[in-house]
């Protein structure tokens, strides 16, 4: 063999080595200058797919066209505690929002999310300027108003009685319905005004009494875009012409005759009126409901199987109507309501067709339960050919004024009667259920003609239900328990075995 040759790689000089480093440093700089551009065109030129197999977040088309109408700045604030259990649901969709106007034009929709928890400086400002007392609500502010959307109108919920106290099982999630109309709400230019009459010891709109005061109902609708006033009609002997709606809330003292004719000449004059009248109180208002084809009896409506204590009645089934259309399966919780009786002679032949009250009853009893006539009687029981078994109607809804099959214009009159006041008292708002107050807005905005949402389905969770029996169950827990160890040692065993090799 011959030597050995040792090869030696030619040494660089200095300039070389200075431009090779420039040249390195060069393209590091322009490969971070490309990689910034690329990532800045993409954040403002992007497209996102929905790959996902239920289009549970994809946006209907009539929530793109609201959005694409939006001129100003639509301001969103999510107030929601972090660990909610639909937080990360509203996230999903609000992004999806705040997508599809920003491709319209930018800054149009702007998205602020607030932990209560952690902002508290920021809590404290929304408090201030927002009067938002509880949690987990979303606020959509356009323009100065306002619509308040709070976690409860996000889903529905099966409610039921258990031997535990009341349950809940989620069935929907209507996030996109709620925020679009929401949306719609806010763009609307005019806000209805409701009147509260006062002067017969009707719920004071001002008291912040737990049993007696409306003041939490009232900043509900005040929240809803709707302005609110009280209306004397011994100061004032008529109802205001900007009276959208005048709601009576629970007089305990008897309307004169004046008082009487001008409410149904208003009704007459295709006013909205709601009547909440608790039991055992004469209020002067029967002849006019007996023109509207009801009239109230003197008792108490219980139901054993739609209570706890004795004293409330739940109602989880409602009639086909826009303002329990959107809560079935929702729970309201009335307090010893009267009944409202239905009267037979209203649907007389010579009476013109428009001319007839079309009565819908909101909500009533369950079969098993019937209207108390003895009001001293205690316990409550169904005295056979005395109380009136269940169903039994707590609230209807009239309209007159309108012809069903033919679409005209003519603003028909609304009336609405529930017999009990309490179901929204400050109080009954606080321990209650939520579907209280969502019945009285639900009336209030179709009296006011809001009762129209956007006809957006609900969105159902996909839900894989895995059934086992006992043993069954007993297996899987083994597998599950013990496959960890049992791989570890087999493992190990291995490993020993070919060591041994």
């Amino acid at each position: 063999m011959g030597p050995r040759r040792s090869f030696r790689l030619p040494s660089m000089s200095g300039g070389m080595r200075f431009a090779v480093s420039v040249n390195v440093l060069l393209a590091v700089v322009l490969a971070g200058i490309l990689t910034f551009l690329v990532n800045h065109l993409a954040q403002r030129h992007y497209h996102r797919w929905d790959w996902s197999g239920t289009d549970y977040y994809r946006l209907s088309d009539k929530t793109r066209s609201l959005l694409a109408s939006i001129e100003g700045e639509l301001t969103v604030l999510v107030f929601f505690r972090k660990n909610h259990p639909l937080s990360d649901e509203v996230r999903a969709v609000l992004s999806e929002y705040q997508y599809e106007a920003e491709k319209i034009r930018p800054h149009a929709f702007r998205v602020e999310w607030i932990d209560p928890e952690r902002d508290l400086a920021r809590t404290r400002d929304l408090l201030k300027h927002y009067a938002v007392e509880t949690p987990n609500v979303v606020v959509f502010d356009y323009g100065g108003r306002r619509k308040y959307v709070p976690d409860r109108a996000l889903a529905d919920f099966d409610y039921r009685l258990t031997e535990h106290g009341p349950s809940r099982e989620r069935l929907n999630f209507k996030a996109e319905q709620s925020f679009s109309s929401a949306i719609q709400s806010v763009m609307l230019m005019k806000r209805p005004t409701v009147y509260f009459l006062v002067g017969h010891g009707e719920r004071n709109i001002d008291d912040y009494d737990r049993n007696t005061g409306y003041s939490g109902i009232v900043k509900v609708l005040q929240q809803d875009n709707v302005d609110v006033k009280l209306l004397s009609m011994a100061v004032r002997q008529e109802v205001p012409d900007d009276c959208a709606a005048l709601v009576v809330a629970g007089p305990d003292r008897r309307l004169s005759r004046v008082e009487t004719d001008l409410i149904s000449g208003y009704l007459n004059r295709s006013g909205r009126v709601c009547l909440m009248l608790d039991p055992a109180v004469t209020t002067g208002l029967e002849t006019l409901l007996e023109r509207w084809g009801v009239e109230l009896a003197r008792d108490v409506v219980v139901d054993p199987s739609q209570t706890l204590s004795g004293r409330e009645l739940f109602v989880t089934a409602y009639g086909d109507h826009p303002i329990t259309r959107r809560m079935q399966r929702v729970a309201t919780m009335f307090y010893m309501p009267r009944s409202i009786n239905l009267r037979s002679d209203t649907t007389a032949d010579s009476t013109p067709e428009a001319d007839k009250p079309q009565i819908v009853v909101l909500a009533a009893s369950s079969a098993s339960g019937w209207s108390e006539n003895n009001l001293d009687q205690s316990p409550a029981r169904l005295d056979a050919g005395v109380d009136r078994p269940g169903p039994v109607p707590i609230a209807v809804a009239i309209e007159r004024g309108t012809i069903s099959g033919i679409e005209v214009q003519i603003r028909p009159a609304r009336l609405v009667v529930i017999g009990d006041s309490s179901f929204i008292s400050n109080g009954a708002l606080a321990t209650g259920v939520g579907g209280s107050e969502d019945f009285f807005l639900n009336v209030v905005n179709w009296l006011v003609d809001r009762d129209v949402l956007l006809a957006i389905s609900p969105k159902e969770p996909h839900r894989i239900r895995l059934e086992m029996n006992r043993n069954q169950r007993r297996l899987a827990g083994l597998v599950l328990v013990g496959s960890g160890p049992l791989a570890m040692i087999l493992l190990g065993l291995m490993v020993w075995a070919r060591r041994r090799r």
